[in-house]
């Protein structure tokens, strides 16, 4: 079985250039979303908007000259994206909404509150028909069912579940409220009415270790978030679809120096791999990466590569963490130098810079900080801020 060897630095480029991350863009504007989606296959969504929601800080890294109306776009008015389940909620290409059906057979069948859902469904169907999109206002079903998190209104817990199990798409929000559509209005036909193209579930998973392999750039086969919300995939499953795939040739096997464990990449990226084993010579960026940034879906191997431990401290009791609410990584060339606590003061257009640390045994050199104030300035155009503000930083 061929195997390829690779320092640690060029493992890390690998991952970066794969990424768009290094060098010049390799995305630019809608169509470089759409290709970024597609290379990815989702964008973890998050709705917390601090300084940009997640699917918006992923993409503000990568895509040159990114907007979040571009985003917008492309989901709600072009709809070549979709809002739905891969790696917890996401955004996906449309072309791939045929390949979730098992997602939405789940929910048909193992959905809370079923008998009650199912009591308005065809009434909430009627409304849309009437009225158009429509949010869980515009629908009087109040009184309060069992729902995942703690009980809700009927009318949020219907349209949820008839989003998960397909019968509707989100139309559009409105800051964080959803408006939902029914489905067969906006997906095309030949979509809409797809088979499931894995009726094997075996072949099921292979399709997802591909996907989740190319979304990360680098995985190894062990347990991680990487792999979250692939159906059935169990360690047994998983081994199974590394070794039908190295013996199908769709993935390759890697061996880096001082990591115990193979890596993997995708056959397609064996052009990229024997570049960056001739070590060339790339721009170098600077760029803030989200907090549930595709290429830090397994935090032990980012640690294990790049030597930075980072936990997303948003949920962490605020006695317990070590930096801050919404912290962003910071990639410099091809290492973490740091991370950086952004606010955007959307009421006063400010940017606020609460905080900056670096990595130990990283200088703030003058070429640092001048490549962190730079890629601070393209973030304020990001999300509209006409001011910087900054607090405890480097200067």
């Amino acid at each position: 079985m061929e195997e390829y060897k690779l320092t640690m630095k060029q493992a890390r480029r690998f991952m970066l250039v794969k990424h768009g991350l290094m060098g010049g863009y390799k995305f630019s504007g809608k169509d470089g979303i759409r290709q970024f989606v597609k290379q990815a296959g989702c964008i973890q969504f998050d709705p917390i908007d601090i300084c940009g929601k997640n699917t918006e800080l992923v993409l503000q890294s990568r895509v040159k000259g990114f907007t979040k109306g571009m985003l917008y776009e492309l989901l709600y008015e072009e709809r070549s994206l979709i809002d739905y389940y891969d790696k917890n909620l996401a955004i996906i290409g449309m072309e791939d909404w045929k390949y979730f059906q098992r997602i939405r057979e789940h929910y048909r069948n193992h959905s809370r509150s079923r008998e009650e859902v199912g009591a308005v469904a065809d009434r909430i169907k009627e409304i849309i028909r009437e009225k158009g999109p429509v949010c869980s206002k515009d629908i009087d079903f109040s009184r309060k069912v069992d729902w995942y998190w703690s009980n809700a209104s009927l009318s949020r817990v219907a349209l949820e579940t008839m989003y998960f199990r397909g019968d509707l798409i989100v139309h559009h929000k409105k800051g964080t409220i959803k408006y939902y559509a029914l489905t067969e209005d906006y997906i095309p036909e030949e979509i809409f009415q797809a088979e499931e193209p894995h009726t094997r579930e075996p072949d099921y998973i292979k399709w997802n270790v591909l996907r989740r392999i190319s979304a990360v750039g680098l995985l190894w086969n062990k347990p991680s978030d990487a792999w979250l919300f692939i159906q059935n995939m169990k360690a047994q499953n998983r081994n199974q679809a590394f070794m039908e795939l190295l013996r199908e040739k769709k993935i390759i096997e890697i061996s880096v120096d001082n990591i115990k464990d193979k890596l993997y990449c995708l056959e397609s990226d064996r052009n990229l791999l024997e570049e960056i084993r001739t070590d060339p010579v790339f721009k170098e960026r600077t760029e803030f990466i989200a907090p549930l940034d595709n290429m830090l879906w397994d935090r032990k191997l980012i640690k294990a590569l790049f030597y930075f431990d980072y936990k997303w401290e948003i949920y962490t009791p605020v006695a317990e963490r070590r930096y801050g609410y919404y912290v962003l990584p910071i990639l410099s060339g091809d290492s973490f130098a740091g991370r950086i606590e952004i606010v955007n003061d959307r009421k006063n257009k400010c940017l606020q810079i609460k905080n900056i640390w670096l990595e130990n045994g990283i200088k703030p050199t003058k070429k640092l900080v001048e490549n962190i104030k730079r890629t601070i300035n393209k973030f304020s155009k990001f999300n509209d801020c006409g001011i910087i503000e900054y607090s405890n930083c480097l200067w």
